[in-house]
């Protein structure tokens, strides 16, 4: 199985390359006023902690960043309680005054709140911020000011709770050891957990939470250890410090630019940028069947991997979104470590995750779905660029002030100014450069020393106060001249910028001019061009219709010659079975018409040679009636047949098998139907009589039957024997399709008996024979497929 990543690191990788790949360019996005989130992912005991926190003698990525960031800002750091986070998730700026108002105030408190970063550091972390690298940020705004707020929370139990939180020393109440227990009694008193709010930017903060300004790197790592010490860990089968909860340690970086004179901070709020980079680490993914986890620790994991999916959710529906273009909800609600990095996720910041991977076969199947779920999160763009304010004021303000500063004192010190920064009057200066006075104390009156002594003194201050007095009023006189050529020369340059204003100011009303006519000409193309649009649209959408239009009336065509092809070979099967059904039906009637003939023929023929015998017997014999065996002799068609015994015993009726007796039958009789005496009777044995065809007898038979009666033209009764084959139907019922009909006629003789002898005696019953009409009927049969007709017909015809 192959996974693609934007970098792949060894196992002997060191920590500052995995720090300038990963975390270097969002510590750049954060002193520029963007937002960060970084979090390592992966299964229990695969290194997430020491990725984030590092080994003694080599600080991980957190360290790292604090360190980054302090070489950036470090000459640029505003005092303390400049910038003061409010409890909204925003960030004002205060005057010195009241920032040195607040420092009294913290310096008089007893115990520090924030940990001083001119106190000894601790030797458990010192090793770890211990870098060496001295990385830093190269083009940062030297006329802004910044401040570092960091903050440390965890999210354990789906609760968010706070590290650096001070519990307020209660002696009734029990005390708490690093696990977080307390130590007087068994019971297990949770700290009080925070709530999640949104501020007026729609940003997500924890309400409540200690915010500590931070100075140095040993001071912000110090604040973080001090959290870390309170952090859920616990002993598992995988892990011996497994991290029971998501940290997460926030550093906000405020900035803001300076005045115009480069000294203060500019008192204006929306000038403010406040940024944030997220570290997290979270809680590995685990399985109870592996941790042999009971309890508490059971709960804990359930929990973990709860809010571990709800990030996986979250990530799949942010792509799914991107991907086909849907508006799905994300669920960032179903889980706090989501909703709290829910503005991440929507674009406000760059996102960096790092898997990490334990090579040990037993995390095989956990290591998969870790980067199978790494890999798609790739494919999710959440990043996009925020404005920062402009304050409008020269660039590069403070260095040149500072610079302009120097400069002064410099001048000063040359004229005679302050020196080694004490400021001496002009009187002192003055007082000092006269020599000084004798003693003029009188002990004798005889004393002509000291009187001459003090003249002489006073003579030599009175030459030089004059001296003095000369040279200033040369040097009044030569700043006079100064201030006057000073003024002659401000004059000459106001004279020479204001011609040169006047010629700006030409040049400005003309491309003012050039640029009110462009503007009325990009009116106008803009007019042209919304009409172009409009036209363009108007054609396109025409252009659709007529398209719509076209495909329909294809649609239409190829719908009309489909069914007029299908039409023509409907047609064409329709005439072939006509023809081939007029066909055979002329076959049958032509038979038919043949066999009438014949049967015509031929009872002209009996008649005739009846006719003959007659005239050709002498009249007084007695005709003899010929013998069955003489007539069975003669080749004819027929035999007559006597006539039938007056007393014969009753004929037995004889049943016709059907052709189909081995298949099951429904014989389909309908009641209105009239018994036939007829010798020949169709007989289907285990048929199943019905009155009327139903969908059960249908289902138990494959064959079908039914029996028609109607009135001949004659005004005899024809019976019509219907067959067809049983189908079953794709719905579940049964199709009868008909395949052949045999037809059973019956007809009565049209002559009367004809006698040979007009007055018969009584008892010539026995020995008379009838000629042709007085013979019974006679049956025939035809069969399928024969020049007839098409299946049975029984047909009673007079010979």
């Amino acid at each position: 199985t192959q996974y693609s990543f934007k970098e792949v690191f060894g196992t002997s990788v060191v920590q500052k390359e995995l720090f300038d790949v990963v975390a270097k360019p969002l510590v750049e996005d954060l002193i520029r006023g963007k937002n960060g989130l970084l979090f390592t992912y992966g299964v229990t005991g695969s290194g997430k902690t020491h990725t984030m926190t590092g080994s003694p003698g080599d600080g991980g990525l957190l360290p790292r960043c604090l360190d980054m960031i302090f070489n950036s800002i470090g000459p640029f750091q505003a005092k303390r309680f400049v910038f003061k986070l409010d409890d909204k998730n925003g960030v004002d700026v205060q005057c010195e005054v009241d920032a040195l108002l607040e420092r009294q105030k913290r310096d008089a408190m007893p115990v520090p709140k924030t940990p001083s970063g001119r106190r000894q550091i601790d030797p458990e972390f010192a090793d770890m911020i211990n870098v060496q690298d001295h990385c830093k940020v190269e083009e940062v705004d030297e006329d802004n000011v910044y401040s570092i707020f960091v903050s440390y929370i965890e999210i354990y139990n789906n609760y968010i709770y706070d590290l650096l939180e001070e519990a307020p020393f209660d002696p009734i109440k029990p005390k708490w050891n690093n696990c977080n227990t307390p130590v007087r009694n068994g019971d297990f008193i949770p700290p009080q957990s925070k709530m999640l709010r949104e501020d007026q930017n729609h940003n997500m903060y924890v309400t409540g939470c200690t915010e500590v300004e931070v100075k140095s790197t040993e001071e912000a790592f110090e604040v973080f250890w001090r959290g870390q010490k309170k952090r859920r860990i616990a002993n598992t089968q995988l892990n011996r410090e497994s991290s029971r909860s998501h940290s997460v340690f926030i550093i906000k970086l405020a900035q803001a630019p300076l005045d115009a004179d480069g000294d203060n901070v500019l008192q204006e709020k929306e000038q403010i940028t406040l940024s944030q980079l997220s570290l997290v680490d979270l809680a590995g993914s685990e399985r109870t069947n592996r941790t042999k986890a009971e309890g508490n620790r059971l709960r804990e994991a359930g929990n973990i991997n709860q809010s571990l999916m709800t990030l996986r959710t979250c990530i799949e529906v942010l792509r799914e979104n991107q991907l086909y273009g849907t508006n799905k909800m994300v669920p960032y609600r179903d889980s706090k470590l989501t909703h709290l990095f829910k503005n991440y996720f929507d674009g406000e910041g760059k996102v960096r995750m790092i898997v990490c991977v334990n090579p040990k076969a037993e995390d095989y199947e956990e290591s998969l779905q870790v980067m199978r779920f790494a890999e798609m999160t790739q494919e999710v763009e959440v990043a996009r660029p925020v404005d920062r304010p402009l304050c409008g004021l020269t660039p590069g303000r403070r260095f040149r002030n500072q610079a302009f500063r120097e400069e002064l004192s410099r001048k000063l010190e040359m004229r005679g100014g302050p020196i080694n920064g004490e400021e001496t009057s002009v009187s002192e200066m003055f007082l000092q450069s006269f020599p000084p006075l004798p003693s003029c104390e009188l002990l004798d009156a005889n004393d002509d020393q000291t009187i001459p002594k003090l003249i002489e003194v006073l003579e030599k201050r009175h030459k030089l106060r004059q001296m003095l007095s000369e040279e200033f009023a040369k040097n009044v006189l030569a700043f006079k001249t100064m201030l006057q050529e000073f003024d002659s020369s401000v004059v000459s340059k106001e004279n020479y910028i204001q011609g040169k204003l006047s010629e700006k100011e030409k040049t400005i009303a003309g491309q003012k001019t050039e640029l009110e006519r462009l503007e009325k000409k990009i009116k106008t193309l803009e007019y042209k061009i919304e009409i172009l649009e409009k036209t363009a649209t108007i054609y396109e959408e025409d252009k659709r219709n007529l398209q719509q239009e076209l495909e329909s009336k294809s649609q239409k065509l190829q719908r009309q010659a489909s069914d007029k092809r299908r039409l023509e070979a409907r047609l064409q099967g329709m005439v072939a079975e006509t023809t081939m059904k007029w066909e055979k039906e002329c076959e049958r009637r032509v038979a038919a018409k043949q066999l009438e003939m014949q049967n015509k023929l031929w009872v002209k023929d009996e008649k005739l040679k009846q006719l003959k015998a007659i005239v050709t017997e002498p009249k007084n014999e007695k005709p003899e009636r010929p013998s069955r065996e003489r007539d069975r002799e003669k080749p004819v068609q027929r035999s007559v047949s006597p006539s039938p015994a007056p007393n014969a015993p009753p004929v037995r009726l004889r049943h016709r098998r059907s052709r189909s007796a081995g298949e099951r039958w429904v014989d389909h009789k309908p009641p209105s139907n009239l018994p036939t005496e007829t010798v020949m009777q169709p007989h289907v044995p285990h048929a199943i009589t019905v009155a009327a065809a139903s969908e059960k007898a249908l289902a138990k038979c494959d064959k079908y039957m039914l029996t028609h009666q109607e009135l001949a033209s004659d005004g005899e009764i024809e019976t019509k024997l219907i067959k067809g084959d049983v189908f079953k139907t794709r719905g579940g019922g049964q199709a009868v399709q008909f395949t052949e009909i045999e037809t059973l006629k019956q007809e009565s003789p049209t002559g009367r008996k004809r006698r040979s002898n007009p007055d018969p005696p009584e008892d010539a019953a026995d020995s008379e024979w009838t000629d042709v009409e007085t013979r019974c009927s006679v049956a025939v049969e035809m069969r399928a497929g024969s020049a007839l007709g098409p299946g049975y017909q029984h047909h009673a015809q007079p010979k």
